[in-house]
């Protein structure tokens, strides 16, 4: 098939193998219908085989998160009359990470009379992901973007509203229209409250088995099928085993793993991690978002950092001093000394251009000596020019909570004082590689939301985080995971004391033993910062050949160290939260090696993924002969401890990524 291409047409070619001891394995199949991509996802729900409605409680699945795609697809399966083991590590559902999300959800209902429709929702996410996703599966999220919507106002999320009573709708960064539907700046958490109250009506009812305080430590695998999980009682420590005949990841995305970003200090990578080194592909583990709102570290003891929602930029400017070092207060330089970069730079888009243009420009800047703060290491979101055209009483309709969490995090009023903002390590496209109906190379074994890596490709637009999750939760895993079941009707569940079961529980207690018995030093949180500033040298907004080889040796030494000097007090018959995180780094630490190794790999810049040997007058440069495909990794070896730790091994895949309604082109916002 011949493709367009920004360098002209020519047949896409699997791209070379450079990295030494790195595999090349095969080239996987999406199971994307052929035809028209408009019309893939209503085909295939036609085609879709059915389980009866008395057969359905024969069937028992569980779902490992409890966020917007944990909940919703909990939800639905046990409203359709299935068996469901929902599992957190929280001590309630809705403490989940969707809270989190502030700006709003979008969706394609076309009613702001902008000229949105569905065709310009495709365009703008496949374009917003610099033609690196499946385009099939963008046309699925527009098109159950407006049931999504109308579902969440249905069952309790209160949308804001027009004076006339239609739904409000704003813009957010990538798009020039009003797709965005939204609760102040707390969308997430409305939207989290309405479904995590869904999810306890079907607890209530008892077709949900909800299990609080509980990790997945392992994936039980029969014969190369998912069968069930393994978890741990984070309160009793003890280690369990649920059987079941599907298994949802639903944990969500791993940004948490560069130590200081948006994410909460439990975010982990573990439950997909898990499943990957069972033999789960991981997509895309490179395409890293940094949110550019993000509040700046100001501290060595800092643990995260802040986000303030993209919603602001509807009303913010992003400026720095015009020239170098300027210590004044921002009231004090005059508009003339102002360097409004994002208006400048791209002025169709301005400050609403998309998040890892927006992060790159202002890492340029701050690196370049403009950044301002005590530790010039951010730039200001002014809102005088929206004071004085609107007034503080309409800002404080649209952010009032927003303005209050900055003026508590930083001591400062945003209504007299410009925010200072900096890029933050955010959401992570890559995630557990899905076919088309959102099931990962182990049959059995489906993913949702953050966790996977569909819809976003190499950069996410604001606003479609909460929508996908929502879409794979309520909208997608429903009716593909029944089609998996239909195949099962005579299987039973694998009894707790099978050598399956056993297997993956020896195998959970024999790694959680490991950890206690190391007797080191350094605490976990030690080294996760150590990563964490690796991570964010060497794979962060901006990544070369250099930074990227000097971080693999660095992960690798330090793993080394992990695994000799780590210190966990205390047993594991117990709550021990210092065991928690020392798992969850030792999975992180193999995960960012992966990271590395994908970003060294894909010799182009896409999206977020940008190399500085790639790109063209500071903008990403795209090789689509060979990069128009996703790199799905497969890790092996790792095994042994210590001095003796064994070297990662890993094998890459590819799936072919094809564009038809959206033709390949450069990707411009000026």
């Amino acid at each position: 098939m011949k493709i367009s291409s920004v360098f002209g047409a020519q047949p896409w070619r699997a791209p070379e193998m450079r990295i030494a001891g790195v595999k090349r394995g095969s080239v996987v199949d999406g199971h994307i219908p052929d035809g028209d991509p408009a019309t893939a996802w209503d085909r295939r729900k036609d085609s879709y085989r059915l389980v009866g409605t008395l057969a359905r409680r024969s069937f028992t699945i569980v779902v490992v998160g409890t966020g917007l795609a944990g909940s919703g697809a909990a939800t639905a399966l046990a409203e359709l009359g299935y068996n469901v083991h929902a599992v957190t590590f929280h001590d309630a559902p809705r403490r989940a990470h969707s809270v989190a999300a502030q700006g709003g959800i979008n969706a394609a209902r076309g009613r702001a009379v902008d000229g949105d429709s569905l065709a310009r929702f495709v365009r703008d996410t496949v374009k917003g992901g610099d033609f690196r996703a499946r385009e099939a599966e963008a046309f699925r999220l527009g098109e159950e973007s407006v049931h999504v919507i109308d579902h969440l106002s249905a069952i309790g999320a209160p949308f804001a509203r027009e004076y006339g009573g239609s739904l409000a709708t704003r813009s957010f960064g990538g798009v020039q229209v009003s797709r965005t539907y939204y609760t102040r700046g707390q969308t997430g958490q409305q939207l989290m409250i309405a479904s995590s109250g869904a999810l306890l009506r079907q607890v209530k009812t008892g077709k949900v088995t909800l299990h609080t305080r509980c990790e997945m430590l392992e994936l039980i695998m029969d014969d190369g099928v998912a069968r069930g999980v393994v978890v741990r009682d984070l309160l009793t420590g003890a280690i369990e085993a649920i059987s079941a005949h599907a298994v949802v990841i639903a944990s969500g995305g791993y940004g948490s793993i560069y130590y200081h970003s948006t994410l909460a200090m439990g975010s982990n990578a573990s439950a997909l991690w898990r499943a990957h080194r069972r033999g789960a592909y991981l997509a895309h583990a490179s395409f890293i978002q940094f949110h550019p709102t993000a509040l700046p570290v100001v501290a060595q003891t800092q643990a995260k950092t802040t986000l303030m929602s993209e919603s602001l930029r509807n009303d913010g400017r992003i400026w720095v001093p015009l020239h170098p070092g300027d210590t004044r207060p921002p009231q004090e330089i005059p508009e003339a000394e102002r360097d409004y970069y994002l208006e400048r730079m791209y002025p169709a888009f301005g400050n609403l251009c998309p998040r890892d243009i927006a992060s790159r420009a202002a890492t340029e800047r701050i690196t370049a000596g403009y950044g301002v703060g005590p530790f010039k290491n951010s730039v200001y979101l002014d809102f005088s020019d929206a004071l004085a055209r609107k007034g503080k009483a309409a800002l404080a309709e649209r952010y009032g909570n927003l303005f209050t969490m900055y003026r508590q995090v930083t001591g400062e009023d945003p209504y007299t004082v410009p925010m200072r903002i900096a890029p933050g390590a955010h959401f992570t496209m890559g995630g557990l590689w899905t076919d088309f109906d959102q099931m990962s190379s182990i049959p059995g074994l489906f993913v949702g939301g953050e966790a996977g890596w569909a819809y976003h490709g190499a950069n996410r637009l604001g606003a479609n985080s909460l929508l996908s999750a929502c879409v794979d939760g309520w909208f997608t895993l429903p009716y593909s995971i029944p089609n998996y079941l239909a195949d099962h009707l005579k299987d039973g569940l694998l009894p707790l004391n099978s050598p399956p079961v056993e297997h993956a529980v020896a195998r959970a207690r024999t790694r959680t033993q490991q950890l206690l018995d190391i007797g080191g030093h350094r605490a976990p949180s030690e080294f996760h910062r150590a990563l964490g500033e690796i991570l964010t040298r060497g794979c962060g907004v901006v990544r070369s050949r250099q930074s990227l080889e000097e971080a693999i040796d660095a992960i690798r030494k330090l793993r080394s160290e992990f695994w000799v000097d780590l210190a966990v007090p205390g047993s594991g018959a117990a709550m021990n939260q210092t065991l928690e995180k020392a798992g969850r780094v030792a999975d992180f630490m193999e995960l960012g090696e992966l990271m590395c190794v994908d970003a060294l790999d894909r010799e182009e810049s896409c999206g977020a993924h940008f190399r500085s040997e790639h790109q063209r007058g500071g903008e990403a440069q795209r090789d689509d002969a060979h990069w128009a495909c996703a790199s799905l990794w497969q890790t092996e070896g790792g095994e042994g401890r210590g001095t003796l730790c064994e070297p990662l091994e890993f094998t890459r895949h590819v799936e072919h990524l094809e564009y038809s309604a959206v033709p390949l082109a450069i990707r411009s916002y000026s």
